[in-house]
């Protein structure tokens, strides 16, 4: 092809020009058609008038005629009040009036959270109906909003420049307030939304354990920071302390630590968390489970039993996972709840199918049998299979669930009467056990001697241990190991539950606490220590009017939080477990836990979580309280910042200092040290890949 002349690539580059010019001009002819269209339909709706000129290089002396900023303020205030925090970030970031009102818009806002006065109908499932009252007027709003900023100490938190600049500035408090607000949502209304890519919202259950804190005989989780964005923090990511033997800190290290310390990885900024639950037992196994908000479950800790949900490795073994881990078989899933015991695990799908994995052999699987489970795997038998479950809740070695039509359903060891109903005894298989002794089993009764007769050495005590060998059979009829309704609270609209070491709690729509297992340390709270095989109802919050929001049941302790922020604990007492100052080793009726910010202030609070030796309570500002203390091997009173509790000294609740829920937090990065020279007698060696790097630079 010959080469193109002068005048054709002028011709060309003429006509390039000219289509360039006439695409321009269609387009602002489109753009100039669309205002004038969009200009007619507004005056016609009477939303707005002629747009005022203003000057451009002057941004701030534009002024807005919206129809919304014609209102009055009260009016303002109250339309904003019907949007959720998710909703009022993307309107402060839309529009800068509302943006630069909430100074005065956040107080009316956060009063309508904290000041409820409407009643749940029985269509909306799982929420409870009554009216919550955290906050009296607009003054208590406004010394709590102050006090959640400011009030916890030096937790590092982000600040924007115009926050920087104050309120006499007239900045306003959009970036600090978005966050409270949908922290607030979470805490007390349970809004809590799941967002996965091409579906709608998914409003996730509204009474469940680990909201913001998880507590295990070892450890605790709770969530914390994040950059927030538009939807606010309100605790995306998630910080842990403790015993961290077992990998079960997710710090990438088999360490201790005994102040709180954030999860690298992306957790709380490209992974948010909605859930944590931090399981455990008295027998040196601990692991944790994270819900994202794409409903994705992380785990890691001890692998022992599947408990973590991943199977085999590639060398058909169970390793211990140090960090953060993705279920890879729960990845098709949407998971809404999940729940981790002592070394089992649940979720509950979108669905309301219910999946479990790990030790099963107490029947705490539900699968009909007490074998282990190394990947999670759904829970079809016993009817909950038709059922829509809601929450679950996973013990020691037993396991609840809620659904939806306000039920509960059961399973494993109901030794305790943690079941709160009847049950078959497991099956044991004598002959099984005494097989291989050469003793004939089918021969008639008559003919048959004591197959343990001919063995010296043997007995009562050890003829008793070997017919408990039986119980090794994992093939088991028992309905122990199958989903069953508890009865008894058939009629009650139940919206939540916790599972304890060896007891059970249950909480109604009303606010009334049900309880049954062991009574030891009476962690009933029926005034008594004995056993309760079937729930019976709290009477001292029933006969003092007292409803409550929120439960939860430890190692023969139980605490409860009420519609007035109020915190209540009963069982033991001892190395002020559950925050109370008395000269007995437990209580057996609920007592009330006074909760005291740094500076004296009484502050309400709006989650709790019990463990074994200590117990987290997380107060309406954000700010954490820790009864009792888990001892850590590196523990070292001199460099931690928690403070240390004297065993037997019964001591108040302590507040855990730069540390709160809600606050926007830096993502928090990991240090790699440098290689350094290491001198091996006379020589120094750097490592091959360093002197290789140090070669190549040279």
């Amino acid at each position: 092809m010959p080469p193109r002349s002068a005048e054709e690539k002028a011709r060309r580059k003429a006509l390039l020009e000219e289509k360039k010019k006439r695409r321009q001009e269609e387009k602002e002819k489109k753009a100039k058609d669309e205002a004038a269209a969009l200009e007619k339909k507004l005056q016609k709706l009477s939303i707005t008038d002629a747009s005022s000129s203003a000057d451009d290089d002057d941004d701030d002396s534009r002024q807005s005629k919206e129809y919304f900023t014609r209102l009055s303020e009260d009016m303002q205030h109250k339309i904003l009040c019907f949007l959720s925090a998710r909703d009022l970030g993307c309107a402060s970031m839309s529009c800068r009036s509302i943006n630069y009102g909430m100074a005065e818009s956040r107080v009316a806002h956060s009063l309508s959270r904290l000041k409820t006065n409407t009643k749940p109908t029985m269509e909306e499932v799982g929420k409870l109906r009554m009216p919550i009252v955290l906050a009296e007027n607009r003054s208590d709003v406004k010394e709590l909003l102050d006090h959640a900023i400011d009030g916890s100490g030096d937790t590092g938190r982000l600040v924007t420049k115009k926050s920087k600049k104050g309120k006499k500035a007239g900045a306003g408090d959009a970036d600090e307030y978005i966050s409270y607000a949908r922290f607030i949502e979470e805490a007390i209304q349970g809004y809590a939304l799941q967002k996965v890519p091409g579906q709608k919202p998914y409003l996730l259950p509204p009474i469940v354990n680990g909201r913001f804190a998880s507590a295990s005989p070892e450890h605790t989780l709770v969530r914390i920071g994040g950059d927030g964005g538009k939807s606010g923090a309100g605790g995306s990511g998630c910080t842990s302390w403790g015993v961290g033997k077992r990998g079960q800190l997710g710090h990438g290290k088999r360490k201790d630590e005994h102040d709180p310390r954030m999860m690298l990885g992306g957790i709380g900024y490209g992974i948010r968390i909605v859930q944590v639950s931090a399981g455990g037992g008295l027998v040196r196994v601990a692991h944790s489970l994270l819900l994202t908000a794409t409903g994705g479950v992380l785990s890691f800790g001890i692998a022992q039993y599947g408990a973590l949900g991943h199977g085999y490795s590639a060398g058909k073994q169970l390793p211990d996972e140090l960090r953060p881990k993705f279920i890879r078989d729960l990845a098709h899933l949407q998971c809404v709840c999940v729940s981790a015991g002592e070394l089992h695990s649940a979720v509950v799908t979108a669905d309301g199918d219910l999946f479990t994995w790990g030790d099963g052999f107490c029947g705490q699987l539900g699968i009909g049998d007490r074998r282990p489970k190394l990947t999670p795997q759904q829970v079809e038998i016993g009817g909950l299979e038709d059922e829509v479950a809601l929450s679950v809740s996973c013990g020691a070695r037993h396991t609840l669930v809620i659904t939806e039509d306000f039920e509960v359903w059961s399973f494993g060891l109901g030794h305790f009467g943690v079941l709160g109903r009847s049950f078959s005894p497991y099956q044991y298989h004598s002959d099984a056990t005494v097989d291989g002794l050469g003793v004939d089993l089918d021969g008639d009764e008559e003919e048959q001697v004591d197959p343990l007769a001919h063995i010296a050495g043997i007995d009562a005590a050890m003829r008793d241990q070997i017919n408990l060998l039986a119980n090794l059979s994992l093939d088991d009829s028992s309905d122990q190991c199958i989903p069953m309704v508890v009865d008894s609270l058939k009629g009650i609209p139940i919206v939540g539950a916790s599972a304890g070491h060896r007891h059970s709690l249950f909480l109604d729509a009303f606010g009334n606490i049900y309880t049954c297992g062991d009574g030891s340390g009476g962690a009933l709270g029926h005034g008594n220590v004995e056993k309760q095989d079937v729930p019976a109802k709290v009477m001292y919050f029933a006969d003092n009017k007292i409803s409550i929001i929120q439960i939860s049941a430890g190692v023969d302790i139980s605490m409860a939080i009420s519609t007035t922020g109020a915190v209540y604990g009963w069982g033991n007492t001892k190395d002020g477990v559950i925050g109370l100052k008395t000269d007995t080793t437990f209580v057996n009726v609920p007592h009330k836990v006074c909760i005291t910010s740094s500076c004296g202030k009484e502050i309400k609070a709006v989650d709790v979580e019990c463990g074994y030796l200590h117990s987290i309570v997380v107060g309406c500002d954000g700010s954490l309280h820790m009864c009792g203390n888990v001892d850590t091997d590196e523990d070292d009173s001199e460099t931690s910042n928690v403070a240390t509790l004297t065993p037997g000294s019964n001591v108040c609740p302590i507040q855990v200092p730069n540390l709160n829920v809600w606050h926007r937090l830096p993502e928090p990065r990991e240090v790699i040290k440098s290689t350094k020279w290491q001198k091996y007698g006379k020589y120094e060696l750097k490592g091959r890949s360093a002197m290789m790097a140090t070669k190549q630079s040279d």
